[in-house]
């Protein structure tokens, strides 16, 4: 193949890059980008977008189990798993071949291969892409970006290793072979909770393990803490402060070996086993070690606009670290084009307004400060909370159950954080989102007219609570 120059480079089409291949595009840069599997990356194949078909049909399964709470009949309630697995491929297939079509639209070139950094020139290091079929090109760029992603965290020494067929990662457990009557979900994150929530609502024996002392750490406490009660209603059972110290595999089960909270160890026999114990960034055989890029606990280090110090190569998304966030690597890789372009009014990426969702049941949401780091940066704030019980809507919904908590610097009013948890809050969060890039005072807020009935009134009424000012309870 002829070797082929261009202004920008992206290498890896996930959400990061893609987004950024497109803004370099837009912004008249002649741009090329490289994948070596899938386009639109794990979040459209593997990700974010086929696990939300999964909770969907998990949803879907549960309101027809309460039919008749809603006046309906609905007899012999049942699930076909290679049906549901089949929509969940098929819609991400759809959503990657709109990335093929996005890609023709902005005139940049796909090269499907694997690319690797090669020897520096004035401009700094070229790409080598070799194809499937082992055939090689370079790629001459000014500008390289990184948008390798990455991938499931494993622990082999104590067994924590997927085998693909007992011992599963997330892209396991979204294409299973058969249903495990009895899962084992190691990690509370995000992925292992959306994990657990969806095969606990098909009928699974579900059990979370969790090293924390809480299950979603990342979120506030509160929120962790209703979160707790909800999934032990459901039946989930949840080991807190307990870790898997070793797992067997038998001929068709896996014993897990679990150190509890108060230092007893149990066994206890699984059919599966999902593995959600963080990730770690896709770094390797890409040659960075040759031309100077660092990187640290799995993670390429980077400025406040994504260089990596090195001239021309620049890393965006989850290969450079938390939040490991679709939306961050898009936001990222505009910052990156932006300023490889010489926009004036490019600003670094601020992680307190990128808003975090959990698509279990019920929905976890929030953006900022929990409460207990506000007040541990020294803030003296004001909490305000509502509950679903109180909204209209949310009764109407046969959704009773979720609470919506703001945080305001006393001070100043400024909003510092928003949790939320309840149906559909992933799609209210961004209105706090919003709020907190523009800056809003609990003022703002108050002055803002949230439609009726929604379940965005229950976002003003948590406002007014902080102020002692709530209208519903």
């Amino acid at each position: 193949m002829a070797d082929q120059k261009f202004d920008v480079a992206v290498i890896g089409a996930g959400p990061g890059g893609y987004v950024a291949a497109i803004r370099a595009s837009q912004l008249g840069l002649k741009t090329v980008i490289i994948e070596r599997e899938h386009l639109g990356g794990v979040c459209l194949n593997w990700g974010c977008i086929p696990t939300k078909a999964l909770l969907r049909t998990a949803e879907v399964y549960t309101n027809m189990k309460h039919a008749e709470a809603f006046g309906l009949k609905a007899e012999n309630i049942g699930f076909d798993l290679d049906a549901v697995v089949q929509r969940s491929r098929k819609i991400s297939k759809q959503l990657a071949g709109g990335i093929g079509y996005l890609m023709k639209k902005h005139k940049v070139t796909v090269i499907d291969g694997v690319a690797k950094f090669t020897g520096a020139n004035g401009k700094g290091p070229s790409l080598t892409v070799t194809d499937k079929d082992g055939k090689t090109q370079t790629v001459h760029a000014d500008h390289k970006i990184i948008a390798t992603g990455a991938r499931a965290r494993t622990i082999p020494q104590a067994g924590l290793e997927p085998d693909g067929k007992f011992i599963w990662t997330a892209k396991e457990a979204m294409v299973p072979d058969t249903f495990p009557k009895r899962l084992l979900v190691i990690g509370s994150g995000a992925i292992g909770i959306e994990f657990a929530s969806f095969y606990n609502a098909l009928g699974a024996e579900t059990t979370v393990v969790e090293m924390i002392d809480r299950i979603l750490p990342a979120e506030d406490e509160e929120i962790s803490a209703f979160a707790l009660k909800a999934f032990q209603s459901q039946g989930m059972k949840i080991h807190t402060g307990a870790q898997v110290e070793k797992l067997e595999k038998g001929k068709d089960t896996v014993t897990a070996h679990l150190k509890m909270k108060d230092g007893k160890t149990e066994k206890q026999e699984f059919d599966r086993v999902v593995l959600a114990i963080g990730i770690v960034g896709n770094t390797e055989n890409l040659g960075l070690e040759d031309i100077g890029v660092k990187v640290d606990r799995g993670h390429i280090v980077v400025d406040e606009y994504l260089s990596t110090g090195v001239k021309g190569v620049y890393a965006i998304g989850d290969v450079v670290g938390a939040p490991w966030l679709a939306h961050k690597a898009s936001h990222e890789g505009v910052i990156c084009v932006e300023k490889i372009a010489g926009l004036n009014n490019v600003h670094p990426l601020d992680t307190s307004l990128i808003p975090g969702c959990t698509y279990c049941s019920p929905q976890v949401a929030s953006v900022g400060l929990t409460e207990t780091k506000a007040k541990a940066a020294g803030y003296k704030v004001k909490v305000g909370k509502f509950p679903f019980q109180g909204n209209g809507k949310a009764i109407a919904l046969g959704e009773p159950e979720g609470l919506i908590k703001t945080i305001f610097d006393e001070k100043t009013g400024e909003l510092l954080g928003a949790h939320l948890i309840g149906a559909e809050v992933t799609e209210l969060i961004q209105g706090f989102g919003i709020a907190r890039t523009m800056e809003a005072t609990e003022e703002d807020l108050f002055h803002t007219i949230f439609p009726h009935p929604t379940l965005s009134e229950m976002m003003h009424e948590s406002v007014l609570d902080a102020y002692g000012r709530v209208m519903h309870i």
